[in-house]
């Protein structure tokens, strides 16, 4: 394995883990929010949150690239004031695997707060626990297949990302060349060896983080049933 293998693995492991502990922390109370407020524009914000499960990821790429690129408005502003650029970075790989991850994280949250029974969180309140007590000591602990679901399923899709990270990040070696963009430009060179190199890293984490989830949940479903 030269450098540019393991540095390439390291970039994108590294990409995976700061989106995920990102979207845990955004995904927390946007789940919570959806899934206990009812108000008129809920529709809409579900619809955002889904939007990258149905929307091209070369269409967010292009929309991304047109608001944060050097010449734009929200672009000048990030440089001028926070010395911030965002397209061709690796800050720019994470904004975008954020968003792009984001119902990955939501939904399973958002289904695990649904499926706990309201009389446990009347009963929380009734024993004089605030919202976030009641969120962090009740609700939190009874969701735990829902909580490692979101954190697997956005981990292994920041993982899997092409589209987005290609048109955003580009291909730079260190600081946006992740697996997936090294497997297609290995391929275009018929480097065919090298592009199984990264291809069998992507699968055999892919499947050992898969066979951790399913082992996991079989134990929950009998902990349960006991």
């Amino acid at each position: 394995m030269d450098n540019q293998f393991i540095e390439t693995l390291f970039l994108t492991l590294k990409l995976a883990v700061i989106t995920t502990v990102i979207l845990l922390i955004i995904g927390v109370p946007v789940a919570y929010f959806l899934s206990y407020r009812d108000f008129k524009l809920k529709p809409v914000i579900d619809t955002v949150v889904s939007l990258p499960l149905v929307l091209p990821p070369t269409v967010l790429g292009f929309y991304f690239i047109l608001f944060f690129s050097p010449d734009s408005f929200f672009g000048k502003i990030l440089d001028e004031m926070f010395g911030l650029k965002v397209i061709f970075t690796f800050e720019g790989l994470v904004l975008g695997s954020v968003i792009y991850s984001l119902p990955f994280m939501v939904h399973p949250l958002q289904s695990g707060f649904q499926s706990i029974n309201r009389n446990i969180i009347e009963a929380s309140y009734t024993l004089g626990k605030g919202k976030i007590e009641t969120l962090f000591k009740v609700l939190i602990p009874n969701m735990k297949h829902s909580l490692l679901t979101g954190i697997v399923l956005t981990f292994a899709h920041t993982i899997g990302e092409f589209g987005v990270v290609l048109m955003i990040g580009g291909s730079i070696p260190g600081e946006t060349k992740v697996a997936s963009i090294a497997i297609y430009e290995e391929v275009e060179a018929l480097n065919y060896d090298k592009a199984n190199m990264y291809a069998l890293f992507l699968f055999a984490i892919t499947f050992i983080i898969l066979l951790f989830v399913y082992t996991l949940n079989r134990k929950f479903i009998r902990a349960q049933n006991l």
